[in-house]
């Protein structure tokens, strides 16, 4: 039996990601803090659906990552545990450094010593590349569209670490690409864009398709930063996972490659489109209010996913609509735990 290690793994990508590859035959073991709101409730899920290990690690520990790594070497590793929010790594920067860069150094570290032939894959950011001010966006349709990038931004777009989180996951990004030509480890930089999906909880400045999605359900404020009609390029969980099978069992054609993953252009949507999509499924008219926008935010981030189609044979299924009615559905059915997780009476 093939063993995997999945950091982050009760965390909203990590408890699907561990969900799917144990009911696939492995031998999963999930790494996670259990601090994060709703960690525990994801975990409980986890273990009704699947035989997985778990282990209690902070990622920034990196003798207990090396003794696991050494105690059960892995064929293959699913880096996931960060700090995710950039409103968060203004903040408190250090926090957001040591969890991220040196969180991935650990992370790295303890596989190049004791499971160096491990399929390494980090979930990076579209966060990289900045807030692209290079590029001309224009209003159409009541969101931002940006004409010279038709296929969407491509991997060859220059970095630019805008923001605190931007700077500690473009280090990490880096270091798993620069691991795999120096080290010879078979790692994948995955730059991923709007990941949402069942068990997201989701925040006001980080997972916000989730979080606007329960936050309407539960009657709960809503803020948008910026004015709503920024876009991104969404990926429905289901999407991501079967990436995540593809680039494994493809790991020699993709190993020290960095690759966009998101909806790319057919699965464009912004703020306030999906509360327009909402407001249809609920019925209801859904209040919203307005804040600055946040350092490094893009008006319009969409990922050209040709690569990795070219290179794995992946690309997104699931449509925008499709995606966003499941989500419903599911925050529909889970309303009373949901609510007990964001602290509604």
């Amino acid at each position: 039996m093939r063993s995997m290690l999945i950091t982050g793994g009760a965390g909203f990508i990590g408890c699907n990601t561990a969900q799917a590859f144990a009911r696939d035959g492995w031998d999963v073991t999930v790494v996670d803090t259990l601090v994060r709101r709703g960690a525990r409730e994801n975990l409980a899920w986890l273990r009704s659906q699947a035989p997985v290990r778990v282990e209690r690690i902070d990622i920034r520990d990196a003798e207990a990552l090396e003794r696991l790594c050494r105690e059960r070497p892995f064929d293959a590793v699913i880096h996931l545990a960060a700090q995710v929010a950039v409103t968060r790594s203004v903040i408190d920067p250090r926090e957001d450094f040591e969890v991220n860069a040196l969180g991935t150094f650990n992370v790295l570290e303890a596989v190049r010593r004791f499971c160096p032939e491990a399929a390494f894959l980090f979930a990076s950011t579209n966060k990289v590349y900045g807030n692209l001010e290079h590029l001309t966006v224009e209003l159409e349709g009541g969101r931002y569209v940006c004409r010279q990038l038709p296929d969407g931004v491509s991997e060859e777009t220059p970095l630019d670490f805008h923001s605190p989180y931007g700077c500690s996951k473009g280090a990490a990004d880096q270091y798993v690409r620069d691991y795999a030509r120096i080290y010879g480890l078979r790692s994948v930089s995955l730059r991923q864009s709007c990941i949402y999906g069942f068990h997201q909880f989701g925040e006001e400045d980080q997972g916000w398709v989730a979080w606007f999605t329960i936050a309407a359900l539960l009657d709960q404020p809503i803020t948008i930063y910026g004015d709503g009609r920024q876009v991104r390029d969404v990926l429905f969980i289901d999407d991501l996972v079967e990436c995540y099978r593809r680039v494994i069992d493809r790991i020699d054609q993709a190993a020290g490659n960095v690759y966009n993953v998101g909806g790319g252009p057919r699965n464009q949507l912004s703020l306030l489109q999906l509360l327009d999509q909402l407001e249809a499924l609920s019925g209801k008219s859904i209040p919203r209010a307005f804040d600055a926008w946040r350092p490094g935010d893009q008006r319009v981030f969409v990922s050209d996913v040709r690569r990795i189609a070219a290179d794995v044979g992946w690309q997104p299924t699931t449509s925008a609509s499709e995606g966003v009615a499941r989500l419903y559905r599911w925050v529909c059915e889970n309303l009373p735990m949901l609510a007990g997780v964001v602290g509604v009476a």
